[in-house]
């Protein structure tokens, strides 16, 4: 069992149990699945203040945040007890594009190349990392919510707003990966 734990599993696994994580929410308490949420309720846990944003019965979503703590600890499990030593394996043509980028350590799943301390406090680490991250942030709030909440939850429940960010997610990855990308590898 443990073998086939450490192995990647096919797309068409893996997605159907994320996928069946919505109507079992739906089912067993009538819960909507979100990740970004949780920032608003820690903050509404932590911080009471006199912010509207933050005034709300923040503890009827305390199940969300149980589930990012489980997110967590399974992440530790996997790296930790379950990691697979080989090195990530990818077609060709890609690594030698990354390797065109002075990007050649590829033992990770993510280039240890770009996303490390040490290339935190490079030009093109800060615009990745802090950048990007305040990009991911900023955008999931004006959208309303993450990819796992539009994508996953809002898709699935016929809604109108998460199909227009969940198209909007698409192009903007498009764009990242073949515009803007090569422009920020190359700092």
């Amino acid at each position: 069992m443990i073998d086939l734990l450490k192995q990647p599993w096919p797309w068409y696994v893996a997605g159907a149990l994320v996928g069946l994580t919505v109507p079992a929410l739906l089912i067993l308490g009538n819960k909507h699945f979100g990740i970004s949420a949780n920032l608003r309720h820690i903050c509404a846990a932590c911080l009471p203040s006199k912010v509207p944003f933050f005034k709300y019965e923040w503890k009827k979503e305390i199940w969300n945040l149980f589930f990012v703590v489980g997110i967590i600890i399974g992440a530790f499990i996997a790296t930790t007890f379950l990691g697979n030593s080989a090195d990530v394996i990818i077609h060709a043509d890609l690594a030698a594009e990354l390797a065109g980028y002075n990007i050649t350590d590829l033992s990770n799943m993510v280039p240890k190349d770009i996303f490390s301390l040490k290339s935190l406090f490079t030009l093109r680490g800060f615009v990745l990392m802090v950048g990007g991250g305040f990009l991911v942030g900023f955008g999931t709030r004006y959208a309303g919510g993450c990819t796992s909440g539009h994508s996953i939850m809002g898709l699935s429940t016929l809604q109108l707003p998460s199909l227009i960010a969940t198209i909007s997610f698409m192009v903007g990855g498009f764009l990242m990966a073949n515009v803007f990308m090569p422009y920020i590898m190359s700092l």
